[in-house]
């Protein structure tokens, strides 16, 4: 199929920021959608399959109105991750951080953000790349700046991604932040390197492995549990009872990529067993349409879901 689209009245700037250094953005958009584009001046060509081609229009034309302003490679892959009306409406939740205002992407980023707004406890499971932390510390920056809670709390438990990284020198702080560096760029992002130090002086903001939590009550808290997938029962069910008046809790976490003994049951499989139809507590699932990294990134996701999926069916058959 062959789709014609002049863009009218012509802009010459728009058309340039719609079409990115040397046509970047119009290949990121044929590699993710299977199409090819040829433009000439306003008129552009779309050949394609039917829906693909379709799509491939749909996010030119949301584009072409954010392209007053050089439109970034992280807008073009957003754009292509979620529903291309969905990144220009004005409505749904809306976070707001001292950087940006962050609204969901795709379907399932709404119903994240809703349920983190209405729920004490909420669970984001999904892949890489779909937003779970992000967001997650997004909406902990914005009740800290409109003072809904007191402080930020952010822990991790301190497995080895399938390394072993040996001794770490250093103090406490030095020898666990490797693991905790994913939360400080987020947190970086979102707020700004002088505003996290302030936060940090003054107590509003912790950052620590999961080990610590044991024994605390967090009041008038917004806490985060990151890779908890990598947390045992025990651990979760610590992390998740140390919730105190006040409070709110997102825990995320990716069970495609547990690091822990082949033997041992992941904390985040068996809470979502168990705290299923628990009230007060939300769980949102992620797949791979919701990535909103690199549009490759969905791809890869993909193929290893096929892999596990065709290694659950060969084991059944055997």
């Amino acid at each position: 199929m062959i789709l014609r689209h002049d863009f009218t009245p012509p802009n010459n700037t728009r058309l340039a920021n719609l079409c990115g250094p040397a046509d970047e953005h119009l290949r990121t958009i044929e590699i993710a959608l299977q199409v090819k584009i040829a433009h000439r001046h306003e008129q552009f060509k779309i050949d394609g399959a039917k829906k693909p081609a379709q799509r491939a229009l749909e996010v030119l034309q949301a584009l072409y109105e954010m392209a007053a302003r050089p439109v970034q490679p992280d807008h073009v892959q957003l754009m292509l991750a979620g529903d291309s009306s969905m990144a220009l409406d004005d409505g749904g939740e809306v976070l707001h951080t001292r950087r940006q205002d962050l609204r969901a992407r795709t379907p399932n980023q709404a119903l994240y953000m809703d349920s983190i707004a209405n729920h004490d406890i909420t669970f984001g499971i999904g892949p890489a790349g779909t937003g779970k932390t992000y967001l997650a510390v997004a909406a902990a920056v914005d009740a800290l700046e409109r003072s809904a809670v007191q402080r930020i709390v952010l822990t991790r438990p301190a497995v080895e991604a399938g390394e072993r990284l040996g001794f770490l020198p250093g103090d406490l702080t030095q020898k666990v932040d490797p693991y905790l560096r994913p939360l400080y760029d987020a947190l970086y992002d979102l707020m700004g390197f002088e505003k996290v130090q302030k936060a940090f002086e003054r107590n509003a903001l912790e950052i620590a492995p999961l080990a610590f939590m044991r024994g605390r009550t967090l009041n008038n808290a917004f806490v985060i549990l990151d890779e908890a997938q990598n947390t045992t029962p025990e651990q979760m069910k610590m992390f998740l009872t140390r919730i105190g008046f006040g409070a709110r809790a997102v825990v995320t976490g990716d069970v495609s990529q547990i690091d822990l003994p082949k033997t041992q049951l992941s904390g985040l499989v068996d809470a979502e067993r168990v705290l299923k139809r628990v009230k007060g507590i939300a769980i949102c699932r992620f797949t791979s349409v919701d990535v909103v990294r690199h549009p490759l990134v969905a791809r890869i996701v993909d193929a290893y879901d096929k892999r596990r999926s065709e290694s659950v069916r060969a084991g059944d058959r055997a």
